[in-house]
């Protein structure tokens, strides 16, 4: 299937009513058609894994393309420049964890981006270092105590942000941490505690929060 065909057929399944309720939900892209993500998924397996295609669906702009792009890419041949890219033309909080749900956390060099994209000034380009962090606490499932541990750092130094994606993946990446195991839920909510104490508005809501979650866990994910 070319990108021709396949934009004609995302065209064909346009939604505008659709594009209100998206934007009801924080969901404020460009060039937005309407799609469920459900429709994205089904469509995806009808089409070869295809790194150059999904390339070009990406630079389409099209917001559906963009995340079938996501689904479609072949990881192996995904590079730090591509994914540098992609990160910095997140303009919605939906393509950015799909992008890091589907694609990015699966790369070798994703704990290194964790780090470079916490550093950024972008509000989405700072979601997406701890949307990864989330992504990677639920997905590797081999990866041991000690290579979560070392994020909170991060969540800790970050956690003053006060912009609404930023703080909510900080959020979500403190508490996903927080369900692996009950050695790693004890070392959240103490993490947790901390940030409580720091007096930003953000640190307050986020650790809240997380507590909130975190000391009523009783079945863990590992």
């Amino acid at each position: 299937m070319s990108k021709e065909e396949i934009i004609q057929e995302l065209k064909k399944n346009a939604n505008p009513k659709n594009v209100i309720g998206m934007k009801r939900f924080g969901i404020q892209g460009k060039n937005m058609l309407g799609i469920s993500v459900t429709f994205l998924r089904k469509f995806a397996k009808k089409i070869p894994k295809d790194h150059k295609l999904a390339i070009g669906l990406w630079n389409t702009g099209i917001h559906e393309a963009k995340m079938l792009a996501t689904m479609i890419d072949e990881l192996e041949k995904v590079t730090e420049t591509q994914m540098d890219k992609w990160v910095k033309d997140f303009d919605s909080w939906d393509i950015c964890d799909g992008a890091c749900m589907n694609l990015l956390c699966k790369t070798p060099f994703v704990d290194k981006k964790i780090y470079e994209y916490a550093k950024s000034e972008k509000e989405f380009v700072r979601r997406t270092a701890f949307t990864l962090i989330a992504c990677l606490s639920f997905k590797k499932k081999e990866w041991k105590d000690k290579d979560f541990v070392k994020y909170f750092d991060l969540i800790e130094e970050y956690s003053f942000d006060e912009r609404n994606f930023v703080k909510k993946a900080v959020n979500w990446a403190l508490r996903q941490i927080g369900k692996r195991n009950a050695k790693l839920n004890a070392k959240a909510i103490k993490v947790a505690e901390r940030i409580k104490k720091q007096g930003a508005k953000s640190a307050k809501w986020i650790a809240s929060n997380a507590l909130s979650e975190l000391t009523k866990v009783t079945k863990f994910k590992m």
